[in-house]
């Protein structure tokens, strides 16, 4: 996600409390479910790799080229040095990436009458009618009546793969997969917390999924799905 204004600066707006409680809920840690395969990866030193597009649709694109840059930082991060061009790479890095046309979710809180019901929540959704990318919500909350505060928002699932081949031989090295549940379909705000968490303790064990969790710190938290 983008950086979030700071407090002070949101104070000088005179924005309500309600709003700037609402608005540090939104930086939530992003948390994909990550799986990975791999055989040992040949060590660094004198290694070279290029990301190239499993989709040749991809290729060449602008939006391609950004993506690839990230997964190309995290390679060179590990010691492998980016070749200038595919056909002089000790590896290929096959990269791809996208996201769904989202799904309806209702959620249905409490009302006054009944028990604690989102503050933040109004009749046209959170913050009076402003939401999160294009999944905002809306709901019905009567206190008179003590209903229960029903919300309809649309989520989304992303993905990336990454495979890395040998050229030599065109042996398979690592497999992995990234996916994420969110309620934007914003891919340049996705992809790169996709690409941060399948190269976090890269290159993991061989068929474990785990969840990854991304911080704005840097100290990104690894543990087993249920």
């Amino acid at each position: 996600m983008s950086a979030m204004p700071s407090f002070k600066s949101l104070a000088r707006l005179g924005l309500p409390l309600a709003l700037l409680v609402g608005v540090s809920a939104c930086a939530t840690p992003f948390k994909a479910d990550v799986s990975r395969f791999a055989v040992p990866l040949p060590a660094p030193q004198g290694q070279t790799f290029a990301v190239v597009a499993e989709d040749p649709k991809l290729a060449g694109g602008l939006e391609f080229a950004l993506y690839a840059d990230m997964v190309a930082a995290e390679m060179q991060q590990l010691g492998y040095n980016r070749a200038s061009s595919p056909e002089s790479a000790n590896m290929l890095v096959r990269f791809d990436y996208g996201v769904d046309n989202g799904r309806e979710r209702v959620r249905t809180d409490p009302g006054v009458g009944g028990g604690f019901a989102d503050p933040f929540w109004g009749p046209w959704g959170r913050f009076g009618g402003f939401g999160y990318g294009r999944g905002w919500g809306y709901g019905f909350n009567d206190p008179f009546l003590g209903g229960p505060n029903v919300r309809s928002y649309t989520v989304y699932t992303s993905g990336i793969d990454v495979k890395i081949d040998r050229t030599a031989d065109g042996q398979r090295l690592f497999e992995g997969k990234a996916e994420a549940v969110s309620r934007t379909n914003r891919l340049p705000n996705l992809v790169p917390n996709l690409v941060d968490a399948i190269f976090t303790d890269f290159p993991g064990s061989s068929g474990e999924t785990l969840r990854i969790t991304i911080r704005d710190d840097g100290e990104n938290t690894v543990r087993p799905t249920r």
